[in-house]
């Protein structure tokens, strides 16, 4: 599930798709479950739960008071890219209690979108950090809510110190175009940092 190029089936000239892990992270409530719906060819799985009085003082409710659901698990979906590419979707949970399936999650993954919400940056730091660790291609997408400040992409660049060959995209969660573009200027930078890397 690591790879992006085509393979041709012994005997023909037909190309199989690469099935290609995708892991969307993000602070909390930062849209990631969104996205994987809006963008999903198939039903999308959801591990979604209401949120309950047990999650007061644990789970950060700031910039976000009306979310009455989180993730407790992951979410899953399906898109295909084109005739050689199809990526499975895998979305994080995004509260620090649940930051040890990350590990699980993300074995495997060919890249990653980091969901950014301007009005908890700070919330998306930890996804930042461990892709940067383990040195898989990610892209910053900013997903724009209502009522949140219109920051420019190189404002968020340097908010979150992410390097100048990082893709720091404007995106609407919501939005499956705007979901799929994300997902393809993603595909482009993992090509682009793969070719990087052996030409180095």
């Amino acid at each position: 599930m690591a790879s992006a190029d085509s393979e041709i089936r012994p005997g023909t000239q037909e190309a199989i798709p690469q099935a290609v892990k995708i892991i969307v992270a993000g602070g909390f409530g930062a849209g990631k479950t969104t996205m994987v719906a809006s963008v999903s060819e198939i039903t999308p799985l959801s591990t979604e739960e209401v949120m309950t009085e047990a999650s007061q003082g644990v789970d950060d409710l700031g910039g976000v008071e009306n979310k009455t659901t989180t993730t407790v698990a992951l979410d899953f979906g399906r898109i295909t890219i084109n005739d050689d590419i199809v990526l499975y979707l895998f979305g994080t949970p995004g509260q620090d209690r649940f930051w040890f399936m990350w590990d699980e999650l993300a074995e495997g993954a060919l890249g990653a979108v980091v969901l950014a919400d301007t009005r908890r940056l700070d919330t998306c730091f930890h996804a930042v950090d461990y892709f940067e660790r383990r040195g898989v291609p990610f892209v910053v997408a900013v997903n724009r809510f209502e009522g949140s400040t219109p920051y420019e992409a190189e404002e968020v660049r340097e908010a979150l110190d992410v390097p100048a060959e990082v893709p720091v995209l404007m995106a609407d969660a919501r939005e499956r175009e705007s979901a799929k573009e994300v997902l393809v200027r993603l595909v482009t930078h993992v090509i682009h940092s793969r070719s990087s890397a052996l030409s180095g």
